[in-house]
């Protein structure tokens, strides 16, 4: 009888997990109910599959984990409601009624409009409202008066009684399991509406007694009322959602014809083959002919066909994109162009991708450059239709600082309070009772769900109008977004298309651009082959040298691949898996490292088992990609090919809590010990499968990404000061801005200032000169950047600041602005002079009252000035202010002149000695020690501009802590690993710059 059901995602307002619910009805004998989420239809999807896990077998009784069963029907609907007033309650009595809500309810969200006082009429659509809301002769058959418990001493002095009772039903909400979940509650509204929970009005908050009772309990509370019981049950069993969950919900056919599509897509495969293949090599006609049959037998042609025509379009239109993940493993994708990567060459598993007993849906990850991707999408909702396409939604839950935070605020604490119970939890945890209510309430709110917001790239494409299974969000960008996410696709049988963006592809496409421009070159970044020969791209690789490369330029993929002295396709591909946390922690890097050592000098190595260095034989008996867990589980555990996959999508964190997975695991270990292998052997390979949980990546992706790292290693080796530009650009980057102009300058750039006369928007290059954009100017308008560029691309360069004045509109905090960056330095005048000028223009009024273009090139008159001096540090500290760095050497800036007794290529001549440096900070990576304790590591450089790295253990990093950006000087000993060196700190002190004097004197007379 409980027909208005809420789990947490009625956001900020329920308080059970979805779960919960279940547990809930069971408690109560409760064997129908209807869910109705506030404003959405987020959990259907979620209940309906744990009600189908729990469904007990007709003959035994037990569900399918083995336990007794329980039988849960569910119906679904939605509770409209406008802040804190409840508007009506839809429920669906059947799918198309679920599909008439879901469509209103998206309606409502892509209008922004209000809740209208009553509910349009549907088909197949029940409407409640609140008891009070209208008068029966208003109602249609449709229609329901909702009384609730408080409502009904209002009916024992209703005279009318009879004559709206057959209109009415027994709305009695569930929103929590007790009173404990009740102050959940309280705090969740309080949340929500940002305010004291002191301050919370009754009407904010839902009535304690909204808890699910046994059904004997609930029908005495109302048995005065039978007419109401009987309405009630009436509409109960009056809905049904037969939506069934795992079956193919996907667009069948782009045709019209599914043996059409299939056809088109084998013979495009085999055209791409032959091109790619010796077509008559039987092995390898084996391959695409067994990956075809795959394919057709689970039903994944059309997938593959929407994915071809994309990255075509993509193609005709000259976006740059690359495929990666999973589906480079197979040679279908490679032969249609979806993906750059050769399975055969790389020996890549498509049974990671896709294999025969694979039941859950694989994916296509489809990168394009972060400025093509909404033309992606465009094309996507326009080919398919917009009632058939939407993004995909994710579920963003509370974690446990943010909720701290929270309940801080909501509880009354002033900030610097809050700061202490985030910052050091254990010290403050028991400080008074109202720390212990928060650290106790933000465990119980921790992990439920906050709000939708939108998966990183997935999209889904439907035979049924989307809204048959969801209602959507409109967000800015203005694609609508399913109220589910990746998971609930996956049960509800929808596979998703990953269409990412990412800066790399974007800094490729405009380096060759800027290279075209500035050299005249037309570069092919589709050589790729020539790449893995090219000698300079390798010794880039083998010397570690490759910031603003793709995915390779970080401190530790740097110091990795000196450790292997990488210099090829294959050891790069393997690093670019390696050096994920997964692996990294586990001890499985440092366990490759070594055998790769070993290898490549002759010698042998200690293995865990035969079969692992069988099944591994190129990463020498390690783990390394994610298809090696299925190797694993299959060839040396005797799992089957779905059981396999269920352990790889365990160790990737999507299904660890699930019963499936434990099961698995058992059956694991059952079955390498009935094979014969010892404990110790199985423990370890099980160690090195859940070190996975760091999310290790396919082999195949791997591969993807390192075919973009060697475009991006060629363009630095080849183009350099180019390629940085574009880095620059296109953002993003691993370090920040800085460091990327400083890598320039060491390749022989002059680094410019912006000037109005050659800086654009963006950073330009002519020459060997790098002019900065007026993008990186702090507090700069981007309309005025832009003004000046367009104006100055019509009418010419300006010809002084008058001239500029005249030409372009701006304010006098604007110019100032410009003057101090130096972008009137063509002048020849000072800045203190220019800035003069400006402030005797602006003080006429009539000078802003009109822009114009001078008719004749006469001079400004000139006025004579008092002498103005300006200290030599002064230009440093304007653009440390307007743009965050200083264009001269920073080490010019330092207070000391002490510089250590090291510099950063002298360090392998001194290993295990004590040395002393100091370094301009470029980057810092908090990490911890196993145990949990806090150390960092450092990447500096010093005043030759040469990058040095240290580390800085527990008690070292607590004892001298970093202090933000700037000059550190230190002493440590040089270690070595593997050839690459670094400082072991055990002193550290942060340097002050010279006093910028002539700043606070400028400041003062402005």
């Amino acid at each position: 009888m409980f027909i208005n059901c809420h789990t947490a995602f009625s956001f900020k307002y329920g308080t059970m997990p979805v779960q919960k619910l279940f547990d809930e009805a069971r408690r109560c004998g409760i064997r129908k109910l209807v869910l109705t989420e506030i404003n959405n239809v987020s959990s259907w999807i979620e209940l309906q599959r744990i009600c189908l896990e729990h469904q007990p077998d007709p003959v035994s009784g037990l569900n399918r984990f083995g336990a007794p069963g329980y039988l849960l029907e569910i119906g679904v609907g939605v509770e409209f409601r406008r802040e804190n007033e409840l508007g009506f309650i839809m429920i669906a009595r059947n799918a198309k009624g679920f599909e008439r809500i879901n469509r209103y309810l998206s309606h409502l969200n892509a209008e922004h409009k209000l809740l209208p006082r009553r509910a349009p009429v549907m088909e197949d659509v029940w409407v409640i409202y609140p008891f009070g809301r209208l008068e029966p002769e208003e109602m249609d058959d449709h229609e329901w008066l909702g009384v609730r418990w408080t409502d009904t001493q209002q009916l024992s002095f209703q005279r009318n009684y009879q004559s709206f009772s057959h209109r009415a039903v027994v709305l009695h909400p569930v929103t929590f399991s007790g009173k404990s979940d009740f102050n959940v509650h309280r705090l969740l509204r309080a949340i929500d509406a940002n305010t004291l929970l002191s301050k919370l009005q009754p009407d904010q908050v839902a009535s304690p007694d909204e808890i699910m009772m046994p059904e004997n309990e609930f029908s005495k509370r109302f048995e005065r009322w039978p007419e109401l019981m009987e309405n009630t049950r009436k509409i109960l069993d009056s809905c049904s959602l037969e939506i069934p969950l795992g079956t193919d919900k996907n667009l069948q056919s782009i045709s019209g014809s599914v043996e059409e599509d299939w056809d088109r897509l084998t013979q495009s495969a085999w055209e791409g083959f032959r091109k790619l293949y010796d077509a008559d090599d039987p092995v390898l006609c084996e391959r695409l002919e067994r990956e075809l049959r795959i394919i057709r037998e689970k039903g994944f042609g059309a997938y593959y066909l929407i994915t071809y025509e994309m990255v075509q379009f993509a193609n005709q239109h000259g976006y740059a994109y690359v495929g990666r993940g999973s589906g480079a493993n197979s040679v279908v994708a490679y032969c249609l162009g979806i993906t750059n990567v050769d399975p055969i060459e790389l020996d890549l598993y498509f049974e990671r991708f896709l294999n025969s007993e694979r039941t859950s849906p694989p994916d296509f990850d489809i990168d394009f450059s972060w400025d093509n991707r909404d033309a992606i999408y465009d094309y996507l909702f326009g080919r398919y239709g917009k009632d058939r396409v939407c993004l995909l939604g994710t579920h963003v839950t509370y974690q446990a600082r943010s909720v701290i935070r929270e309940l801080g605020k909501v509880f009354g604490l002033p900030k610097e309070e809050i700061d202490a119970l985030v910052e050091d939890p254990e010290r403050n945890r028991h400080r008074d009772h109202i720390a212990e209510l928060i650290f106790t309430y933000a465990q119980r709110i921790k992990d439920l769900p906050a709000n939708i917001s939108i998966h990183a790239g997935g999209v889904l494409i439907t035979d049924q109008p989307i809204y048959a299974y969801t209602a959507t969000e409109m967000p800015p960008k203005g694609y609508p977004v399913a109220q589910f996410e990746m998971h609930n696709a996956e049960d509800l049988g929808i596979f998703k298309f990953d269409i990412l963006s990412q800066r790399g592809l974007g800094h490729l496409k405009e380096t060759v651009r800027h290279v075209h421009r500035n050299k005249g070159v037309v570069v092919d970044i589709n050589r790729f082959r020539d790449f893995k020969q090219d000698p300079r791209v390798r010794e880039l690789l083998r010397t570690s040298r490759a910031m603003g490369c793709f995915y390779v330029e970080s401190p530790a993929m740097r110091m990795l691949l000196g450790k292997l002295r990488c210099e090829d396709y294959l050891t790069l591909v393997a690093a670019s898996s390696i050096i994920r946390p997964g692996v990294a922690r586990s001890g499985m890097m440092r366990a490759y490292i070594e055998r790769f050592h070993a290898v490549r000098n002759g010698k042998t190595y200690e293995s865990i088992h035969p079969r692992m260095d069988e099944l591994m034989k190129e990463t020498y008996g390690v783990m390394v990609y994610q298809e090696d867990v299925i190797k694993v589980a299959h060839h040396f555990a005797g799992l089957t090919l779905t059981e396999a996959d269920v352990l790889r999508r365990g160790m990737s964190g999507k299904y660890r809590s699930r019963r499936e997975f434990e099961r698995v695991r058992e059956r694991f270990f059952t079955n390498c010990l009935a094979r014969g292998i010892e404990q110790k052997v199985v423990d370890r390979v099980w160690f090195e499968i859940e070190s996975f949980s760091g999310y290790s990546f396919a082999k195949g992706h791997s591969a993807s990404y390192a075919v973009e790292s060697y475009q991006s290693l060629y363009l630095k080796a080849h183009y350099p000061l180019e390629f940085m530009v574009g880095v620059i650009n296109n953002f993003g980057g691993f370090y920040r801005t800085e460091f990327y102009f400083h890598e320039a300058r060491m390749s022989g750039a002059s680094i410019e200032a912006p000037c109005v006369n050659h800086s654009d928007y963006l950073t330009t290059i002519t020459g060997n000169s790098i002019y900065i954009g007026f993008i990186h100017l702090k507090s700069l308008e981007t309309g005025l950047a832009r003004q000046i560029e367009i104006e100055r691309m019509k009418h010419g360069g300006y010809r002084s600041l008058p001239d500029f004045l005249a030409r372009t509109r701006c304010g006098l905090e604007q110019i100032r602005i410009l003057i101090r960056c130096g972008s009137f330095r063509f002048t020849g005048q000072s800045k203190q002079k220019l800035l003069w000028e400006a402030m005797l223009f602006f003080s006429d009024q009539r000078a802003r009252k009109e822009i114009t273009v001078p008719l004749f090139n006469t001079e400004p008159s000139t006025y004579p000035l008092p002498p103005l001096e300006r200290n030599d540090w002064e230009d440093a500290f304007d653009e440390i202010e307007l743009l965050g760095f200083p264009l001269c050497d920073p080490f010019r800036l330092l207070a000391t002149r002490e510089r250590g007794d090291t510099m950063a290529d002298e360090l392998s001549s001194k290993l295990g000695r004590q040395v002393s440096m100091i370094g301009y900070i470029v980057t810092t990576k908090n990490t911890s020690t196993l145990k949990g304790e806090p150390m960092y590591f450092g990447t500096f450089y010093d005043e030759k501009g040469q990058v040095f790295d240290t580390v800085h253990f527990p008690q070292i990093a607590w004892k001298f802590p970093f202090r933000g950006r700037g000059f550190y000087s230190m002493r440590g000993k040089v270690v070595e690993d593997f050839g690459v060196c670094m400082v072991e700190v055990n002193w550290m002190e942060k340097q002050p710059m010279i006093r910028n004097i002539a700043m606070e004197e400028l400041g003062s007379m402005e």
